[in-house]
């Protein structure tokens, strides 16, 4: 290694680095200082000293915040891997305190996950671990499992068939479907018959928009069909629907038993059999052992087995 190279490594300690991945990820200064907890003279400088050390500007200013150049593009990759990898050295023996922790935890999941299991994360870290700060997004399976890849979230909650090979996952728990309708509906009294299930008029929550889903697959095995007549993209707003319209839903038994008394719906088994599922929190593989993330699921396995 040249006696250059040495002298320009010595000006990139890791706060600089971590102020570079903030960049290219926030594309605002403020943010990123508040993310770090430093001051935005510190970003300034930081950056300042970037430019001197790849002679290039990296980050030009656009009205919509920082854009990043060529330059600072082709650096992200081997930027982000030195930092994983120290991060990694790093996390391996050091022990987690909750009560002494000051980290900032994101994660993300669908609408049921975020109903059911992030609301008593929620109400433990301000108990128990009252320095710690919570991040909750609504991202799509795929849009997850992307940002688990670049860092920008911690923990992934949902049902994940497929994750990538740089992924792990851990169990939460397993649920399965219920059926929900109005008090004041005729089918609301009795155990609900597979023929009354036919002849209502339903709602599917779907995220992508499609009228039609996992039951309308069973339902077409035994060669029967449903009328599908509203699709949803989020389960609580799902259940408004329901109370409003006197249509009914097949949603997670979680969901209905946790919200529908709220809605004024009652809760019914569904009358075919359907498969149960699994919820997982997934996370990049550079996290395998980082110990306040395994504290985290085993916080969030509790919840689930309430």
């Amino acid at each position: 290694m040249s006696e250059f190279r040495n002298l320009e490594l010595r000006r990139l300690d890791l706060m600089v680095l971590l102020v570079f991945l903030g960049l290219l990820r926030q594309r605002k200064a403020a943010l990123v200082a508040e993310q770090l907890g430093v001051t935005p003279s510190t970003i300034s400088h930081a950056l300042q000293r970037l430019r001197d050390v790849f002679g290039d500007p990296l980050f030009l200013r656009r009205p919509h915040g920082l854009e990043p150049t060529d330059v600072a593009l082709q650096l992200e990759a081997p930027v982000r891997a030195a930092v994983e990898a120290l991060d990694s050295a790093l996390a391996g023996p050091q022990a987690f305190d909750p009560a002494r922790s000051t980290a900032t935890l994101t994660l993300t999941g669908y609408d049921g996950e975020l109903a059911t299991l992030v609301p008593g994360l929620a109400k433990r870290l301000l108990t128990v671990a009252p320095g710690m700060r919570l991040i909750a997004r609504a991202l799509g399976r795929a849009q997850a499992l992307a940002a688990l890849d670049d860092g920008s979230v911690d923990l992934a909650l949902g049902v994940f068939p497929h994750l990538g090979r740089d992924n792990i996952a851990d169990p939460l728990l397993r649920d399965g479907f219920a059926v929900v309708l109005r008090a004041d509906d005729p089918r609301a009294t009795d155990t609900l018959t597979l023929e009354g299930y036919l002849a209502a008029r339903h709602l599917v929550v779907s995220p992508g928009g499609d009228l039609q889903g996992l039951v309308d697959d069973l339902l077409a095995a035994r060669g029967l069909s449903r009328q599908v007549v509203i699709a949803a993209p989020l389960f609580l707003p799902a259940l408004a629907m329901v109370a409003e319209t006197g249509v009914i839903a097949t949603v997670p038994s979680r969901i209905a038993r946790r919200f529908a008394p709220a809605f004024g719906l009652v809760v019914q088994d569904a009358p075919l059999p359907i498969h149960t599922f699994e919820i997982t929190a997934a996370r990049h593989r550079r996290n395998a052992r980082n110990p306040m993330l395994e504290w985290v699921v085993t916080e969030l396995q509790t919840i689930g087995a309430a």
